[in-house]
C-alpha cells in the first residue's frame, strides 16, 4: 500500500487507514456506484468523500504499475494544482494505491465533501431553473477562466461541476479530476471543451454569447463552432450507444 497525505491531514493517518481498509463495510453510500464507488465518512466532525476506483483491466494494471500515474494520484495532484491556481475544487486530502510486485490493483482518492446547490446538469434538465441564464453565463465565465489558466478539463460534462450560491453570485467547483491537460489552448480546443455539456441549442447560444463577450471573439464564429462540436459529440455518443446495444444483443 502506498499513501500520500496533505500535510494537515497526516495526524489523521490511522483513522483514514481504518476507513480505507474497511471501505466495503463502513461509510454512507453517495450517488450511483456504476463504475467507481463513493462513500462519505465523518472525520472528527468533518465530512469527507472517499472515491474507490475499480480495479483496471489487465493492460492498465501493468500501465498504472510501471508507466502511468493512477486515477487516484492524478485526482490528488490535479486538485492541488487547481487550488494553487485559484480554481474551485473540493480540498484534496489523500490518495491510496494497492499493488502487487507486477500489477496495479485498487486505488482511493480522499477529499472534503462539498454540499452544493446544484450541478450544471440541472440547467440542462430544467430550462426554467431559477436564475438559469445568470448561472449559465457565470459558468461560461468560469470556463473561460479555466482556459486562460491553461486548464483543459477533458471531462467537462454536466455532472462534473458543482455550483453553490454565495450571496447573489455563484461559485463553481470541479470534480472527477483525473483527466486534465495543463497547457495553452487554441481557439478551436477551447470551444470544443463545451461540446459535452448540452443538447439544447438555446443553452449553446447563451454560452456562445457570453464566451464571445469575455474573449473578444465574434459571436457567430463562437456559436457556429460550439454548435458544430456539440452536434458532432452527440452523433458520436448515439453511434456508440447503438453499437453497445448490438453487442449486448449478440452476447445474448
Amino acid at each position: 500500500m502506498q499513501t500520500v497525505y496533505q500535510d494537515s491531514y497526516k495526524k489523521h493517518q490511522e483513522k483514514l487507514d481504518h476507513f480505507i481498509n474497511n471501505f466495503n463495510d463502513l461509510g454512507e453510500q453517495f450517488g450511483k456506484a456504476d463504475r467507481n464507488a463513493i462513500k462519505l465518512f465523518d472525520l472528527e466532525g468533518e465530512t469527507i468523500n472517499i472515491k474507490s476506483f475499480k480495479v483496471p483491466n489487465i493492460v492498465n494494471q501493468i500501465a498504472y504499475k510501471f508507466f502511468r500515474k493512477s486515477k487516484a494520484q492524478r485526482s490528488f495532484e490535479y486538485a492541488s494544482k487547481l487550488k494553487d491556481l485559484g480554481i474551485g475544487t473540493p480540498k484534496p486530502i489523500a490518495y491510496y494505491e494497492f499493488t502487487t510486485p507486477f500489477l496495479f490493483k485498487k486505488s482511493f482518492y480522499i477529499s472534503e465533501h462539498l454540499d452544493c446547490d446544484l450541478t450544471y446538469r440541472e440547467l440542462t434538465r430544467d430550462l426554467n431553473y431559477p436564475d438559469h441564464e445568470a448561472i449559465l453565463r457565470a459558468f461560461t465565465r468560469f470556463t473561460y477562466k479555466l482556459h486562460e489558466s491553461n486548464i483543459n478539463f477533458l471531462d467537462h460534462s454536466p455532472g462534473n461541476t458543482l455550483i453553490k450560491k454565495v450571496g447573489d453570485k455563484y461559485a463553481f467547483y470541479l470534480v472527477d479530476l483525473n483527466r486534465m491537460e495543463f497547457k495553452p489552448m487554441s481557439f478551436e480546443t477551447r470551444i470544443k471543451n463545451f461540446a459535452r455539456l448540452t443538447v439544447h441549442q438555446s443553452i449553446v447560444e447563451t454560452m456562445s454569447d457570453e464566451y464571445a463577450k469575455v474573449s473578444g471573439e465574434d459571436y457567430n464564429k463562437v456559436f457556429e463552432l460550439m454548435w458544430k462540436e456539440t452536434e458532432a459529440f452527440q452523433d458520436k455518443f448515439k453511434r456508440k450507444k447503438r453499437l453497445k446495444k448490438k453487442l449486448k444483443f449478440w452476447k445474448k
